[in-house]
């Protein structure tokens, strides 16, 4: 039997009207909407970032046969926490009459046309999702930047023969990154999505050839390793997490009802990223047991030519991806400020597009060794803003029209919260501890 609870409605909420009488998707207007297939690009490469490469530790702390599991399980929770956002968007966008919102204006609705104890928390639930996607997007931006640079320098230093300044390196992307920040929209930003998800794939190719020789039997590896299981799931999920792009994604959708579905974008683009991070696990785990590096790249031959070949790949397919973790924080910071620039917003707007970046690009070249605390940042923001806010989110827009057969709904959400205090747990602590070995061991001498 269906359990109901029943609540008096706001006034705003009162007019909502039934799927027949308004279609949100019909009344969207779209100027450069993406279709299905950009939209899926734009997706594997939210979620087919530098986390890929530490897939073969996670294994390395989960067994080789459980972390097969435990990926299909993270990438389940995943995905079905985006999917519980996007599907509650849809609800609201019936009874709101409005075509498309943002992360933190879906929170903001849901607590305002939820029951009377959550209305007074709209407003903070709003503020603190803008706030965790700005500080995490942004710090990612400043991460994505050292990263790129690193790996160039590791190769230039290689062939030249003498060091070069890690924070020199850092400042001469500054105009690539603001040209690339100045693509205007998603839909002008899919070729770079793809040219990323070749470079990518290239890279991960050719990775994939060192994984494959000289395998040793599958029974030399440990099979399930309960205590560290934590320690996978902390770095899976982070991997993964790609939830401050989605609402981004369906609402520069053509078709956004698309989006969802078991043949939906969102279903296509997560099984075939939790294929390549299954795969990438495994057999680096199996490949090297327990040398295997932090990141997989590490373990490969420096001296080879092809091993080189996959740091200016990854690389390159970092710079790319740079342009979609932008537009999370250009939209959060144009959102708040385009009503009070009515003259000149075009030229406000790529101002703002580039003092954000040369900001990103300042904090790095400041802060080289930044990954870490972005690590802290991001354990704490993901699990919070990926895990529990989405949760907390459908009990609150189910909340007049029950949770279905036994509470299932509440059950289930219950357990998913609890993984997401998890990772943030463990997460936090790993990342801690990060920060204390950096501060610990020797400098290095390109970061000084």
């Amino acid at each position: 039997m269906e359990i109901k609870y029943k609540i008096q409605p706001r006034k705003d909420a009162e007019q909502a009207v039934t799927p027949s009488d308004y279609d949100p998707f019909a009344a969207r207007d779209n100027e450069h909407a993406t279709t299905d297939n950009e939209t899926l690009t734009h997706l594997l490469k939210a979620s087919l970032g530098t986390g890929i490469l530490s897939m073969p530790i996670a294994f390395m702390y989960s067994g080789i046969i459980m972390g097969i599991f435990a990926t299909i399980l993270t990438a389940f929770i995943c995905t079905h926490c985006s999917y519980v956002l996007v599907k509650c968007g849809h609800k609201l966008y019936y009874r709101t009459r409005r075509t498309r919102m943002s992360f933190a204006e879906i929170a903001e609705v849901s607590f305002q046309n939820g029951p009377k104890w959550c209305r007074g928390f709209a407003p903070i639930a709003k503020f603190s999702i803008l706030f965790g996607l700005f500080l995490t997007y942004f710090g990612t931006c400043s991460v994505y930047t050292v990263i790129v640079a690193k790996n160039f320098e590791q190769v230039m230093e290689h062939w030249l023969g003498y060091q070069l300044s890690l924070r020199l390196l850092i400042s001469c992307l500054l105009i690539p990154l603001i040209l690339l920040s100045w693509i205007p929209n998603l839909k002008y930003l899919a070729p770079v999505s793809m040219i990323a998800n070749v470079f990518m794939g290239l890279g991960l190719g050719i990775t994939f050839y060192y994984l494959v020789m000289d395998l040793p039997p599958i029974e030399s590896r440990g099979f399930a390793h309960v205590s560290t299981l934590p320690a996978f799931f902390s770095i899976t999920i982070f991997a993964m997490e790609a939830i401050g792009v989605v609402m981004p994604l369906e609402n520069n959708m053509k078709n956004p009802q698309h989006f969802l579905g078991i043949c939906g974008v969102l279903s296509q683009g997560m099984s075939g990223v939790t294929l390549i991070y299954m795969f990438l696990g495994f057999l680096g785990y199996l490949r090297y047991g327990d040398e295997t590096a932090e990141s997989i790249t590490l373990n490969l031959p420096v001296h080879e030519w092809p091993a080189q070949a996959v740091k200016v790949l990854i690389a390159l397919a970092v710079f790319c991806t740079f342009g979609l973790q932008f537009y999370v924080c250009l939209e959060i910071v144009w959102d708040s400020i385009k009503d009070k620039c009515t003259k000149r917003p075009t030229l406000v707007n790529y101002v703002l597009r580039t003092v954000l970046v040369t900001a990103a690009v300042v904090l790095a070249v400041s802060v080289p060794t930044i990954a870490p605390f972005m690590g802290l940042i991001g354990a704490f923001c993901f699990s919070i803003l990926g895990l529990i806010f989405p949760v907390l989110i459908e009990l609150v827009t189910h909340w007049d029209t029950g949770f279905g057969s036994y509470n299932w709904i509440v059950w289930k959400n219950i357990v998913i919260a609890i993984c997401g205090l998890a990772a943030l747990t463990f997460g936090s602590m790993s990342s801690l501890k990060d920060i204390i070995n950096l501060y610990t061991a020797e400098p290095l001498e390109s970061s000084t």
